[in-house]
């Protein structure tokens, strides 16, 4: 048994790392060999470690690196995958981590695993020497609809007022069309337009463009446009991976919105994770009572999105083990003043997730 690194030659290819995360009982998008290659052209440097015997990968972990003065900082989005059974395999994976981060010069090493929020759970990292209610990056509580009843079914059990919109979109000939790489630039301006009117920040249009591009290949991405008359009105970016679609990124105009475009765009993006394939559709991000949390401040959204009737489910929250812990302090104590003031100008992201 022994590590592989991304950083070395020999490593899995890409096909076979996607094979490990999305065969693990939690692993996720944020994971995936794609996402990484994402945020590798925004500023993070992917590395990948994975944990192989004879051939096979039983654990593994993408971190990113994102270059500070001096330093950097490890992160662990929504991993690492570890293996159900083999505890020997997750103890090298995790010495492996530790390798990185500080063969990196790392001030920390921050993970945010995809395991449900439980107290044991918590206890085996703090166990391993991670400190538990760390600052978050991604929401750690969301809404995920199940796609496996039919979808009379789905549609069921909806909140009325949501159904009702559904219908009402359709009814005031509200169309939603698939688009392709020639329709980013429109979803763009939607996202410029949304971000202007309620004053929160959108990544650069290459980061969408390299988005759908990275995912289109394996068919993991739809790109959704809602329009009346030729004129678009909203829009959103799911992704698929797995067993499960993430309602990734959305946009809409203040055009028509009596034509509840919105609800409908939701509906339609399920369709299409339901007919791919997928078993659950992640609405991303809700709020969770946290004051400094990711989506705390997002109870429009919450009710927007609990109208449709899936479950809440909240993660296991940010671990941070940190090798140089006085200046840690001093960097999260930064972090946090420039978050409030974000916030206060009414800058706070309702796109943690591409972060």
């Amino acid at each position: 048994m022994r590590v592989l690194s991304s950083e070395e030659n020999g490593f899995p290819s890409p096909e076979a790392w996607d094979d490990l995360v999305a065969a693990s009982p939690h692993g996720h998008l944020l994971q995936s060999w794609a996402w990484g290659e994402l945020k590798g052209r925004f500023g993070w440097q992917p590395v990948r470690l994975a944990v192989s015997d004879g051939g096979r990968l039983l654990a593994g972990a993408q971190v990113l690196l994102r270059r500070l003065p001096y330093r950097c900082l490890a992160y662990v989005p929504r991993g690492p995958v570890l293996h159900p059974e083999d505890e020997h395999a997750n103890r090298l994976l995790l010495a492996a981590l530790h390798d990185a981060a500080r063969s990196h010069r790392a001030l920390a090493l921050k993970v945010e695993p995809a395991t449900p929020h439980d107290p044991e759970a918590a206890r085996w990292w703090q166990a391993q020497g991670f400190a538990g209610g760390a600052r978050a990056i991604q929401p750690r509580s969301t809404i995920v609809v199940d796609l496996r009843p039919s979808e009379e079914a789905i549609l069921a059990q909806m909140n009325p007022k949501s159904r009702y919109a559904i219908r009402t979109a359709l009814r005031r000939e509200v169309t939603v069309r698939r688009g392709g790489t020639a329709d980013v630039p429109v979803f763009i301006d939607l996202l410029r337009e949304t971000s202007r009117r309620q004053g929160f920040q959108v990544h650069t249009p290459e980061y969408y463009e390299a988005a759908y591009r990275l995912f289109e290949p394996a068919g993991r991405v739809a790109l959704l446009l809602a329009y009346y008359q030729d004129e678009p009105l909203a829009g959103l970016m799911a992704l698929a991976f797995g067993p499960q679609a993430i309602y990734m990124f959305g946009a809409s105009s203040e055009r028509e919105r009596a034509r509840n475009p919105n609800h409908l765009l939701q509906w339609e993006a399920m369709r299409w994770a339901k007919a791919r394939g997928c078993a659950g559709y992640d609405l991303w991000g809700i709020s969770d009572g946290e004051p400094s949390a990711p989506g705390a401040d997002l109870k429009g959204v919450t009710h927007f999105k609990a109208g449709f009737g899936g479950a809440q489910a909240t993660s296991a929250g940010a671990f941070d083990y940190a090798y140089s812990p006085l200046v840690y302090r001093a960097f999260n104590w930064a972090w946090q003043r420039r978050s409030q003031r974000a916030n206060n100008k009414g800058k706070g992201s309702l796109e943690q997730q591409g972060q």
